[in-house]
């Protein structure tokens, strides 16, 4: 990878420029360092999204960048794209943004005041669902749906967690009941479940501290969506806490300080969210570490989707 990274920096001219691997989930993800300042160069993950949807992300970024977000700024290559390909990945270049991640999956937060730092999160967010709202994307924009189908139906987008072949049958013939109901309850509140463009990742990795207050990073999961999912992938990372009911409110607090929120939902979009992740990993159970992961996921999701089953509520 890193002599594919080395030739895709000479699309911007930047092939004496340091180079570093960083990251390596979905993309491949190299710093870069040259005069001209410091980079993010992504090699994109080879058939998990379209040529469209790449260059549709990028032209969001860019018009979230250019309406004041603390966003990545892609980066136009010598010949003016946002978007090229090297030896079959699709390449492209972002500002790089300075900052600690709020910390990592799987392991307790370390932040000296995690309830202003929630705070200050669902502020940004909502600052991200408004300025989306009040965008108009080109007619050629083209990103994944978070909806009832992209969640709960029989093609979801992060698998069909029910399937998970990990699953003991009790867990399992849970997981289906929990997806009917949730199906059920989404398609009776469609009418007034606010709707639009969200991130979708904001996971502690993808949320920076930077000097200026907290950066928003990945937006390669980014689609329509729910934006009651976008809280609930913010929180159910953090349900461990001993600080959680705090963090949880604050998050809430500084949501409504710029947008209204109705959250009369949002334990049921904690149960999807977990459950997508029971998803998610089966096509990783062969990498590293994906045990105890796959563990981790089931048994939060698990719990969960248990509680709203034992709700009779449909709100």
């Amino acid at each position: 990878m890193k002599d594919i990274a080395s030739r895709a920096l000479s699309l911007w001219a930047l092939k004496d420029a340091v180079c570093e691997f960083v990251a390596g989930r979905e993309n491949q993800v190299f710093r870069v360092s040259s005069d001209r300042g410091r980079f993010a160069l992504r090699l994109r993950r080879p058939g998990y999204r379209s040529e469209a949807e790449l260059l549709s992300e990028t032209c969001w970024l860019s018009a979230l960048f250019d309406a004041g977000l603390p966003v990545p700024q892609p980066v136009p290559t010598q010949a003016g794209k946002l978007l090229d390909h090297v030896d079959g990945h699709f390449v492209d270049l972002i500002s790089w943004l300075e900052g600690v991640p709020l910390g990592s999956s799987g392991q307790p937060l370390a932040l000296d005041n995690p309830e202003k730092v929630f705070q200050a999160l669902g502020s940004r967010m909502a600052e991200l669902h408004t300025l989306c709202d009040a965008w108009s994307p080109p007619s050629d924009f083209v990103r994944c749906a978070w909806d009832v189908e992209g969640l709960l139906g029989d093609a979801p987008l992060w698998g069909r967690f029910w399937e998970n072949p990990t699953l003991d049958p009790e867990t399992a013939a849970l997981m289906s009941r929990f997806r009917d109901r949730a199906r059920q309850v989404l398609h009776a509140n469609a009418e007034r479940l606010d709707y639009g463009l969200i991130h979708a990742d904001l996971v502690r990795e993808n949320v920076l501290l930077g000097k200026g207050g907290l950066c928003m990073i990945d937006f390669d999961d980014g689609g329509h969506g729910y934006r009651l999912f976008d809280l609930a992938t913010a929180l159910v990372k953090n349900l461990g806490e001993p600080d959680y009911p705090n963090m949880k409110a604050a998050l809430l607090a500084g949501y409504r300080e710029r947008r209204s929120l109705d959250t009369r939902l949002l334990d049921l979009f904690l149960a999807v969210r977990a459950a997508t992740y029971v998803g998610w990993i089966v096509p990783r159970l062969h990498e590293s570490g994906a045990d105890e992961r796959n563990t981790r996921f089931i048994a939060c999701a698990r719990q969960l989707c248990s509680e709203i089953l034992d709700t009779s509520e449909t709100v």
